[in-house]
């Protein structure tokens, strides 16, 4: 049952075989050696095996444990009633996992803020349009009670001019809910603001001269002043801080726009100003006139009643979130003259193209 090796050589003797020489020994030796490489072979499979079996587990336990934690979490927050879901927090991990739970807090945290946005947008609809509808009922109730012509006509226009208000109002309720969807269907294109803003200054020209005032426009000559936006929600953006110049301006004064580019560090920018001479804004109300529904007509401006009627409080807050689709910001400030607020200026920057 062993191993033999034999051997053999023919001897010869002028190409005459006179005998044979043959050598044999046992294999042990091979065998031995034969084996021992088998049991090297087993050695190296059995080690990885081991290793195989330990990065499975680290891999377990660093991505698919992870990712099945992630996962646990997504669908708690799709399946949930409430906002409080923990979402595994693995940006320390700086890699592929890491940048996917980042981006799932980032999702979910604003998946609530658009939630909050939608749920404040419908309490402030309902808070805004209750306040014309009391007046209105009230004057119908009251016109229905009396008999004085002079009082009824009086009560008919305080309807009709309610009607009006509600009117606008649910038109302006209607553009803001479905700005975020078309902004987002919008494709950029090249505008030149040169030709957009001549454009809306021969528009309003008309409307400032009834009211005994004067838009002069002043734009930066050899300068290209293209950016990448939607060209008609631009237009939307400087025809409403158009209006509301109008709006607040005294008569016999001016409203001055100026466009012009200017270079920063980060990039070149546009930059567009409306300023007018009106009563300027108040210091602490700077921010808040881009909020939604925001409005103050407190201020004793003699304006046509029509003019008046047209702002809602919903057009600096719809002109904000166009710049913003844009990538641009904008914001006010207050013109002084002796120390005194002389007038209010609205800046626009958007990236040049």
């Amino acid at each position: 049952n062993g191993l033999i090796i034999s051997v053999a050589l023919p001897i010869q003797h002028y190409r005459q075989v006179i005998g044979a020489l043959m050598i044999s020994t046992n294999g042990q030796k091979i065998e031995q050696a034969m084996r021992a490489i088998r049991l090297d072979i087993l050695q190296i499979f059995t080690i990885a095996l081991i290793i195989t079996i330990l990065l499975s587990l680290y891999l377990a336990g660093t991505i698919a444990r992870p990712i099945n934690r992630l996962a646990a979490a997504a669908e708690k927050v799709r399946t949930g009633h409430g906002r409080h879901v923990y979402i595994p927090d693995f940006t320390s991990r700086r890699d592929e996992i890491g940048e996917l739970s980042r981006d799932l807090r980032g999702m979910t945290e604003a998946l609530w803020q658009r939630m909050d946005a939608i749920e404040k947008f419908a309490a402030d609809v309902s808070h805004e349009i209750k306040n014309p509808l009391t007046s209105l009922r009230s004057a119908v109730e009251t016109v229905a009670r009396i008999d004085d012509p002079e009082k009824q006509k009086q009560l008919m226009t305080i309807i009709l001019d309610d009607v009006q208000r509600l009117n606008r109002l649910i038109s302006d309720i209607s553009d803001a809910s479905r700005l975020d969807a078309e902004l987002s269907r919008d494709i950029p294109a090249p505008v030149n603001l040169r030709h957009l803003l001549e454009a809306l200054i021969e528009i309003e020209k008309d409307t400032a001269l009834n009211l005994k005032l004067s838009i002069n426009l002043f734009l930066e000559t050899g300068t290209d002043l293209t950016v990448s936006a939607s060209e008609g929600r631009l237009g939307q953006v400087f025809l409403n801080i158009i209006n509301n110049a109008i709006s607040f301006s005294p008569p016999h004064t001016k409203i001055i726009m100026r466009a012009e580019r200017i270079i920063k560090s980060y990039g070149d920018f546009i930059r567009v100003t409306i300023e007018d001479e009106g009563p300027g804004i108040p210091e602490d109300n700077l921010v808040s006139i881009f909020d939604r529904f925001y409005t103050d007509r407190s201020i004793n401006v003699k304006k046509d009643d029509n003019i008046l009627l047209n702002h809602s409080g919903l057009g600096l807050s719809i002109s904000k979130q166009i710049v913003e689709a844009a990538d641009g910001r904008i914001w006010a400030e207050n013109c002084y003259k002796n120390n005194l607020i002389s007038g209010a200026i609205f800046i626009v920057e958007l990236p040049a193209n």
